[in-house]
């Protein structure tokens, strides 16, 4: 069966299990981007699955977050948390390959997501190696954030990095995530405020779009899943710190001779 023919059925089910049609925009997009260039095993099944050590997301789950962001065509968009590639080529088909930035904690994972995306056809848009709780600075204002990553508060950032009518979605929670999509809003009436200096920062909610459950926001050095076994965990960091530690030794000459 050929890659469109499959993209069909896999339009036809998520029509079908999410109970509604979806919105012409993301429906030509899901059309148009061979999600077989970005997730190799089963790409047109709507499950979740892992591709090079990081999750990829289910067709449904990109759906849901796709159209909680509500892009339109000419928008500047960001996506925080780039993986494989395949939600930014997603908004790339909507608002345009050039208007489309994806950053990544991860070196690794820029690296993929911008070998992806160039395979795709998408080489304009921009990947870039940052933290995901700095945003990118540079190209601000954005008209449009996603972040691919749970937070227990949308970051400071990312609500700066908004344009005044803006809209960023993330899954909010640290163990039950909400996604919910948000702007920023100075309002006495607005939810969670943030503070930095004596100038508040707060965001208003303007939709929920029930539960997820994606991974939590990476820090730098972190990668992948916290190793559960604590023995196993400090081991494995005693053991880099005291690698670490030894750098250069083996450049100390000792004259044994004279040491007789």
């Amino acid at each position: 069966m050929d890659e469109a023919t499959l993209r069909a059925d896999m339009i036809e089910s998520l029509e079908h299990r999410l109970d509604r049609p979806l919105e012409e925009r993301v429906l030509s997009a899901l059309q148009r981007v061979p999600r077989e260039t970005f997730v190799s095993e089963s790409p047109y099944d709507d499950r979740a699955g892992e591709e090079h050590g990081t999750r990829t997301l289910a067709p449904s789950t990109v759906v849901r977050m796709v159209s909680a962001l509500d892009p339109h065509p000419g928008e500047e968009t960001l996506v925080v948390g780039a993986g494989v590639g395949y939600t930014a080529a997603v908004l790339a088909e909507i608002v345009g390959d050039r208007r489309v930035h994806a950053i990544d904690v991860d070196r690794d994972l820029v690296r993929l997501a911008r070998s992806n995306l160039s395979a795709a056809g998408y080489d304009a848009v921009l990947v870039d190696r940052r933290n995901g709780t700095t945003g990118l600075p540079e190209y601000a204002p954005f008209d449009r954030i996603l972040l691919e990553a749970a937070v227990a508060e949308p970051p400071r950032a990312l609500l700066d990095q908004l344009a005044v009518d803006g809209r960023l979605v993330l899954p909010r929670g640290t163990g039950t995530q909400t996604l919910i999509a948000v702007s920023p809003d100075a309002g006495e009436h607005s939810d969670g405020p943030e503070r930095s200096g004596t100038r508040d920062r707060r965001y208003r909610v303007l939709d929920q779009a029930g539960p997820v459950r994606l991974p939590p926001m990476l820090a730098d050095g972190e990668r992948g899943r916290i190793e559960r076994n604590r023995t196993r965990r400090e081991d494995a960091e005693r053991a880099a710190a005291g690698a670490a530690s030894r750098q250069g030794w083996e450049h100390d000459w000792v004259d044994w001779d004279e040491r007789r």
